[in-house]
């Protein structure tokens, strides 16, 4: 699927439900089928910068697409990763660079995270959006 294919998938799943708290109950649900990052990977290299929770966020490419794995100490800023690695992993660094992250907003989800939260949510999309960067600068 493409990376709007998802992101337009993502926004019919969120629309199914009628307030907040169920959408925060389905984020968490989301971060228990997070592709966990390795143990030995939770290095402070691999932190995402500006989250106020803890944040592993790993990245390799496997035939050209980039795989995220990723870890958090919070079960809400797991699912928001979560959600962005459903997003981001197994596309190719292109697609990641030039993707759009309208969805973010059409689903409600910056407005309805508190300041510091909303922050690491930017930081997060920057930072897979970094990896993908390197990943295009070591193929040219």
């Amino acid at each position: 699927m493409t990376i709007k294919e998802i992101q337009e998938d993502l926004i019919d799943e969120f629309a199914m439900f009628d307030d907040w708290m169920q959408k925060y109950e389905y984020m968490i649900d989301l971060g228990k089928t997070l592709p966990l990052i390795k143990a030995d990977l939770k290095t402070d290299d691999k932190l995402i910068k500006g989250c106020q929770s803890k944040v592993w966020l790993q990245s390799e490419i496997q035939v050209d697409k980039i795989v995220f794995t990723a870890d958090s100490d919070a079960i809400i800023t797991k699912g928001i990763i979560a959600i962005l690695i459903r997003v981001f992993s197994n596309q190719t660094p292109d697609a990641i660079v030039a993707s759009d992250t309208g969805f973010i907003t059409e689903i409600g989800l910056q407005d309805h995270l508190s300041p510091s939260r909303a922050n690491g949510l930017v930081s997060m999309v920057k930072q897979m959006k970094l990896y993908a960067i390197a990943y295009q600068a070591t193929n040219k």
